[in-house]
């Protein structure tokens, strides 16, 4: 199994989360595991993982926040298992609510400045409804002090396509006890890939 981990917004290729994945996996598993550094802009993010998810076999995702986003609009292209961790539904109005009109064109890193057309993008990539809804399974923390875990809850569990879900009480948008759930993500995605 090829694992990609996409990392959220202001972070990059040695996220917490995605470090504590790839030493699970080298220590526990027989599978690889790929950290893309995430940091430009929408259109190259999902142009760069297509490629990559086409020269890979039996890929799997996993996704959180920004990455989550990233990672459904992928799974559905694609028909692939994912897990997704708090992930963003709407990040064109997340980004324009929490930093406003006046900080947007906003530098993210030295090569990349997010702008009013990647926030149009963003919106025009969105999967109205996520393909192969049993492939996947979404983990949210109701305390989540950056995305309304409600959102998430909305769109992952439509009539027609309704991923599993597990929601817990209290918790955060990084989700510290991620490495609890290692096991379990890992288990999930070998058994949606058979």
């Amino acid at each position: 199994m090829n694992i990609i981990y996409l990392h959220g917004f202001l972070s990059n290729s040695n996220s917490v989360k995605g470090i504590l994945l790839k030493r699970y996996i080298e220590q526990y598993t027989e599978h690889q595991i790929y950290l893309p550094d995430l940091n430009m802009p929408p259109l190259q993010v999902l142009e760069e993982l297509s490629l990559q998810i086409q020269q890979l076999e039996q890929v799997v995702l996993v996704g959180s926040s920004l990455g989550g986003f990233y990672a459904t609009q992928l799974a559905s292209r694609y028909h692939l298992p994912a897990v997704m961790i708090n992930p963003a539904i709407q990040p064109w109005i997340l980004f324009r609510k929490l930093f406003g009109q006046d900080k947007i064109p906003l530098k993210v890193t030295e090569q990349w400045t997010l702008d009013d057309t990647q926030l149009n993008d963003l919106e025009q990539l969105a999967a109205p409804f996520v393909q192969d809804a049993s492939k996947v399974l979404v983990l949210l923390q109701q305390d989540d002090e950056i995305l309304d875990y409600r959102e998430a809850q909305r769109y992952y569990s439509a009539v027609t396509h309704q991923s599993m879900l597990i929601t817990e009480t209290k918790g955060n948008h990084g989700m510290d006890n991620f490495a609890e759930k290692i096991p379990m993500i890992i288990q999930f995605l070998s058994d949606s890939i058979k």
